[in-house]
Parts: structure tokens; C-alpha cells; sequence
């Protein structure tokens, strides 16, 4: 007697997910805070925030993912740093205003699940969260054959983050004079990979892998502490867009970044990108980080005391510019 259609024969293997989930509950609670709730047969997670203590507390959420770098993972066969990437795409982003990184949910999708590199991943995520100091209290894994090739896979994530109203952190209060502090980038971080494979050669990005994935860095601890002692007026994290558009978003208007380029060192990756791709200098600066992966906007009189702290939490920092009239461009490189 012929068996009829299932699942598994479509492509969707359920018993496999479900071991796969199994496994991997183990290490979601690594990364626990006391906000986390358990409450068995919850379809949705849950968090309490009445553990935070906040007056008036606002919430900050945001989601992305780590985007063609993970064509680069698959090529070099290494997935275990990958998912502190999707953290870092995240948590820095609700930063910027001020925010502490509550919890963290992700979201794998795949043409066919392969334990082993979804066993990987989901360790980066682990480590990705520890490293910012917030939960992972849950997630889904799907697996579509007809929308992923193979063992393709796909990352996103999405957190929440909580400030206090007062202390929001805007830009709003950004003048002419004020400093911009440039933190340091672990390299390429998670934006510009679509640009990167364009300009390396498939061995040269397998060659190249171990600096190509270099994770993103989680600015969130040092710089929480920073806020806790000193007035910082705008942060950004330098992403897609990068310097035209990222590191602008804080200025109010009328008012430009004066940039001094060879105020920071600019890793090596970049220079070989550009090389070996003909790019632009305008172009890297659009696209790339250029070694500065998050910026804070602080007064004059603060600049000394922001560097000594951000130094305490073994984090570098480099004056690379200050905030000038400007109301044709929002950045100028000197």
C-alpha cells in the first residue's frame, strides 16, 4: 500500500526541528536576567518589569539581521560568530538612545535544517547576549525548502531595550563645539558584505574569511557605564549608510560633523576591499564603518572624563571631529 503525502515529504522534517529545539534549550537560560518568566504552555515569552525599578520607564525596540555575511560564513564553513553579529546589529542600535537591552528573540530560517550550523549559530547568539547583558527568551526556527536553497540559511533577531524617559539620549541638545568620540570597530562589521563579495574573488573571500567575519562589537556595557557618570548628547551606531547617513541621524539642523580623517587607525580590511574592488573613497565612507563603529557626541569640558571611563572599561576611544554650522552637508572630512 503507497503511503500518501506528508510534511517530511514535502521537505519539512518536524521531528528533526523539534530535536533541534530540544537541543538547544539548554542554552537560552546562560543568558537569563531577573525579568525572565517561566510559565509553561505560554505561547509567547514573558518578561516583568517590575524588577527594573524604572519612574518613568520608555521602551526601545529594534530589529535586523546580518545580511550577505552569511554567504561568507558558508563559504568558510564557520557559523559560530555569526549570531553575535545579529545580537550587536541589534542591541547597539537601542544604545543609541540611551537604552539597556532587555531581551533578545531570533529568527533562523532555512531551506533544510543542518543541526550542526544551527547548533553554531544559535552559540553566537548565547554569547552575543551575554556579552550585552540581556535575555534570550525564545525564537523560531523554519524550515522552507521552496524559499531557501539547501542548507541556506537566513538570520534576524529583535530586542527591547528600556531607558528612563528623562535620560532619553536624542541629539536634541547637540551645539557648534561639541566633540565627537569615535569607539573602534572589530572591522567590517555586518553592513557592506553585498559590496565586499563584489569586490573579492570567491578564494579571496574564503583566504580572507577569518577577517571577514570578525564579529560585530557589542558596544553596550562600556557604554552603559559611560552614561551612568557623564552627559553624552547624541550617540550613532555606524551602519548601513555609514558616515552620510548613520552618524548624522543626531545632529539638528543646521548643524555639520567636522570629521578629521587620520584621527583613528583604519584596519587593513578596508583598504584591501577598496584595492582589489576600485572603490571610491566617497564610497567606502557611504557603505563602511572605516574602523569606527560607534560614535558619542559630548561637551568640550567632558571629553577627558569620557575617555578615562570608556579607558576603565578597556574600550579606546579617538577624538575624530566636533560639531560645526553647516547647512548644506550634515559631514565634512578635513
Amino acid at each position: 500500500m503507497t503511503t500518501g503525502l506528508t510534511y517530511k515529504k514535502a521537505g519539512v522534517d518536524i521531528t528533526k526541528a523539534n530535536r533541534f529545539v530540544d537541543a538547544i534549550k539548554k542554552m537560552a537560560p546562560k543568558t537569563a536576567n531577573r525579568g525572565v518568566m517561566h510559565r509553561p504552555g505560554s505561547f509567547g515569552a514573558l518578561f516583568d518589569l517590575g524588577f527594573t525599578k524604572y519612574k518613568n520607564p520608555v521602551l526601545v525596540s529594534s530589529t535586523d539581521g546580518v545580511g550577505t555575511k552569511l554567504l561568507i560564513a558558508n563559504l568558510a564553513g564557520k557559523h559560530d560568530t555569526v549570531g553575535i553579529d545579529l545580537v550587536a546589529m541589534n542591541v547597539n542600535d537601542v544604545l543609541c538612545t540611551g537604552a539597556k537591552p532587555l531581551f533578545f528573540l531570533d529568527y533562523i530560517a532555512t531551506g533544510r535544517i543542518n543541526p550542526r550550523v544551527m547548533r553554531d549559530a544559535m552559540k553566537g547568539i548565547v554569547a552575543g547576549c551575554r556579552m550585552a547583558g540581556c535575555a534570550l527568551i525564545g525564537g523560531e526556527t523554519a524550515e522552507m525548502p521552496d524559499m531557501y536553497r539547501g542548507e541556506d540559511y537566513d538570520l534576524a533577531g529583535f530586542t527591547v531595550g528600556i531607558v528612563e524617559k528623562d535620560r532619553l539620549v536624542d541629539g536634541s541638545k547637540i551645539k557648534c563645539d561639541d566633540v565627537l568620540i569615535g569607539l573602534p570597530s572589530s572591522g567590517v562589521h555586518s553592513n557592506g558584505y553585498s559590496l565586499v563579495r563584489k569586490a573579492l574573488s570567491l578564494t579571496e573571500q574564503k583566504q580572507y574569511a577569518r577577517i571577514l567575519l570578525e564579529p560585530t562589537r557589542i558596544y553596550v556595557k562600556p557604554v552603559l557605564a559611560l552614561l551612568d557618570r557623564v552627559w553624552v548628547k547624541g550617540m550613532a551606531h555606524i551602519t548601513g549608510g555609514a558616515w552620510y547617513e548613520k552618524l548624522t541621524k543626531v545632529l539638528p539642523s543646521g548643524l555639520c560633523f567636522a570629521v578629521k580623517k587620520g584621527s583613528w587607525p583604519i584596519p587593513r580590511v578596508f583598504q584591501l576591499v577598496q584595492d582589489k574592488g576600485n572603490i571610491p573613497e566617497g564610497e567606502m565612507y557611504r557603505t563602511f564603518n572605516m574602523g569606527i563603529g560607534f560614535a558619542l557626541v559630548v561637551a568640550p569640558q567632558d571629553v577627558r572624563r569620557v575617555q578615562a571611563v570608556l579607558k576603565s572599561h578597556k574600550t579606546a576611544s579617538f577624538i575624530i571631529g566636533r560639531v560645526v554650522k553647516g547647512p548644506k552637508h550634515k559631514v565634512v572630512f578635513q
